[in-house]
């Protein structure tokens, strides 16, 4: 089996990557340099050349608040992009996993978004990734997962956890964190190994909620941080979201619910939700402090 792996430069490609390669199992990873999703012809072309069996479509517009002025640029790659890999990877026949996000609700509830429930954005960035789900969905239903996730870390990239981890280490200085928007801060290491049991376990396709477990706010995930840094957690300070304008507005709940992993797979064979947030963020905040410090 091969998989191919497009935002492979990205934090959760990287990590998908990592866990491939500890499985054996063979695998490109392409970031934008090496294939740009909005081009139909390449993408369909590329998809061909290689005939990989799994395709993971983690590439997308993330920049939230420049998707506000630019709601064509989002829409290219957030939309028109997943709509190319969704019919390329139908033209080869091959499982498709498509990365989306909790931006595609309102974050106006009291309780966890259901896998069905109405999509309802409320920020350009939200609606591009909304029709992204809508179009992979409609155009390929055989073999498509959709994963929604929120809050994602890991020890690459650019995230909450380095940057928090950065702020513990440096300095004695107190810092700002927002605590009225509440989510599940997720590990790309854990949802990669999610991903990949996913497909092994051959599990219905259709929507899926990639999150570990259990509720936090940015603020509660911060002092978790700091904590772990050996630093005082007093030094973070909670705060309203006004203090932070922002040109896209954030839903101030996006805790999603698992219902979806209840169900087994082809092979008989369950997958579990992914565990509580504290517990992987403990895992993982020893290499995200290493790469921290190194990068200093």
């Amino acid at each position: 089996m091969t998989w191919l792996i497009l935002g492979g430069k990205g934090q959760l490609g990287i990590a998908i990557a990592r866990v491939l390669q500890e499985r054996k199992i063979d695998y490109f990873a392409w970031g934008s340099a090496e294939l740009d999703i909005r081009d139909t012809h390449a993408v369909a072309s590329a998809v061909l050349k290689v005939n990989p069996e799994v395709i993971v479509n983690a590439a997308a517009w993330t920049d939230v608040d420049g998707a506000e002025s630019d709601p064509i640029g989002a829409q290219s790659v957030n939309a028109h992009g997943a709509s190319n890999v969704a019919l390329a990877a139908k033209l080869s026949d091959a499982v498709l996993i498509h990365i989306s996000t909790d931006y595609v609700f309102s974050g106006i509830s009291k309780v966890p978004w259901n896998e069905y429930d109405l999509r309802s954005p409320i920020s350009v960035y939200g609606k591009s990734k909304a029709e992204g789900e809508y179009l992979v969905l409609s155009q390929y239903p055989e073999k498509s997962y959709v994963f929604r996730t929120a809050w994602l870390y890991s020890p690459w990239g650019k995230n909450f956890a380095k940057t928090m981890t950065r702020l513990a280490i440096r300095d004695d200085n107190p810092v700002k964190v927002v605590s009225d928007q509440v989510g599940q801060p997720t590990s790309s290491i854990d949802l990669a190994n999610q991903i990949v049991d996913t497909v092994k376990a051959e599990l219905p396709f259709g929507i899926y909620h990639g999150t570990n477990s259990g509720t936090a706010s940015w603020y509660h995930f911060a002092c978790k941080v700091f904590e772990l840094c050996g630093a005082a957690s007093s030094r973070v300070l909670p705060v309203s979201s006004n203090e932070f304008v922002r040109a896209a507005q954030r839903p101030s709940y996006s805790v999603l619910g698992h219902s979806a992993w209840s169900t087994s797979g082809a092979k008989g064979i369950s997958v579990s939700p992914l565990r509580d947030w504290n517990f992987a963020l403990i895992d993982t905040m020893p290499l995200i402090i290493a790469i921290v410090k190194g990068e200093a």
